[in-house]
């Protein structure tokens, strides 16, 4: 009897007048033997299969292999976006979007509920699922700031005034020794260009944003390229900037910067607020002087 042979006979007993069966090895050649047959024979002499050996779903079709609850949503934002669906109109029916899109009404409602919280439809008790009118678009912040308007100008450099203030006395309590490097590096390019005579808005921005990176929070980095190298008052008085500023300004700027980053890398806090704020407000004043002479 080789490893290929099972038994497979059975042998009926009896025992007080009831019979029962039990398994009897009988020697079969496995290599032989013939797969079972999960089949039955109905009465028209037909078969079905009642454990068929492998079940397959149609797959579904996958552009982008996107959930069914996207798909719809897709479809249905974009027959609203090209006006199919206009506002105030209402949207099939659950049981029409049902057969429609052969999914079900779970998928229906997710789509709707997603639909829903893009401010495109509006479900209303007992009525149906009303397209709304198009939401007004939003102004990202500090994207209509007037570089021309000195009143917008002194708006901005108030705000900035808050925030960078903070920025110091945090860059001065937490600088690493590669950032009191970029720091240092950024103080001498707008110090030459100053002395120069020369377009500095942008290295005076990248001290700026050097000494936000120092505080080692990300948001103050952040706020800063939001308002951008515009926000810079010479920039913004004239973004060319071709003409040559009065020494005694350009003195000015230098010593103010010098004096930030000086208390900066001693880590006084307070000295490092104090040498930011009058820096700001000094620019502040000076716009402030220019907009009474517009006047």
């Amino acid at each position: 009897m080789g490893p290929g042979s099972v038994w497979t006979s059975t042998l009926r007993l009896w025992s007080g007048g009831l019979g029962f069966a039990l398994p009897v090895r009988e020697h079969v050649n496995q290599k032989n033997r013939s797969p079972p047959d999960f089949r039955a024979i109905d009465a028209a002499g037909h078969q079905d299969n009642l454990w068929p050996t492998s079940r397959r779903s149609d797959p579904i079709p996958t552009p982008a292999r996107k959930t069914l609850v996207a798909t719809l949503r897709e479809v249905l934002r974009t027959k609203i976006e090209a006006g199919q669906y206009k506002p105030g109109d209402r949207l099939p029916s659950e049981a029409q979007l049902t057969r429609e899109h052969a999914v079900s009404r779970t998928v229906v409602r997710e789509a709707i509920a997603a639909l829903r919280a893009d401010g495109l439809v509006e479900p209303r008790q007992g009525s149906g699922v009303y397209v709304l009118e198009p939401a007004e678009e939003v102004p990202a912040p500090f994207t209509n700031i007037d570089s021309a308007r000195l009143s917008s100008m002194i708006e901005l450099l108030e705000l900035r005034t808050a925030v960078e203030v903070e920025a110091a006395g945090l860059a001065a309590q937490r600088r690493s020794p590669s950032q009191e490097e970029r720091i240092i590096e950024a103080l001498r390019t707008v110090t030459d260009k100053n002395t120069r005579q020369e377009p500095s808005s942008e290295a005076d921005f990248a001290l700026h944003l050097a000494i936000a990176e120092a505080t080692n929070n990300p948001r103050f980095c952040e706020f800063l390229q939001m308002v951008g190298p515009n926000s810079i008052p010479r920039r913004a008085l004239d973004p060319s900037e071709p003409q040559a500023f009065p020494q005694t300004y350009v003195d000015m700027i230098n010593a103010e910067h010098d004096t930030i980053v000086t208390a900066i890398l001693n880590g006084d806090e307070e000295a490092a607020r104090s040498a930011m704020r009058q820096h700001l407000k000094g620019s502040q004043q000076r716009y402030r002087s220019l907009l009474r002479g517009a006047q």
